[in-house]
């Protein structure tokens, strides 16, 4: 399993878009786990992201994918982290 957080807050509408994207994947590869985060929970998150959200991250390998993103972005973003899991 791939666990991937979406960085993003309430009332993004980009990240809403982001979501929409990610759910197609998980539609397309069920070895995905998604967690949103809100990061105006999280200071660290807010310092590193706030500007940039909506993110795909990787907590295992530390990578991110950063917004505007499409399909096949993620798709690539994906493929690249499954190597590095290996």
């Amino acid at each position: 399993m791939t666990l991937l957080l979406l960085l993003g807050t309430a009332g993004c509408h980009l990240c809403e878009q982001a979501e929409e994207i990610l759910h197609t994947c998980l539609l397309k590869d069920s070895r995905l786990i998604v967690e949103n985060i809100d990061i105006a929970e999280q200071a660290s998150w807010q310092e590193k992201y706030a500007i940039q959200i909506p993110v795909v991250f990787h907590p295992e390998t530390q990578q991110d994918l950063l917004w505007p993103f499409d399909l096949e972005q993620l798709q690539v973003f994906i493929e690249q982290i499954s190597v590095l899991e290996k």
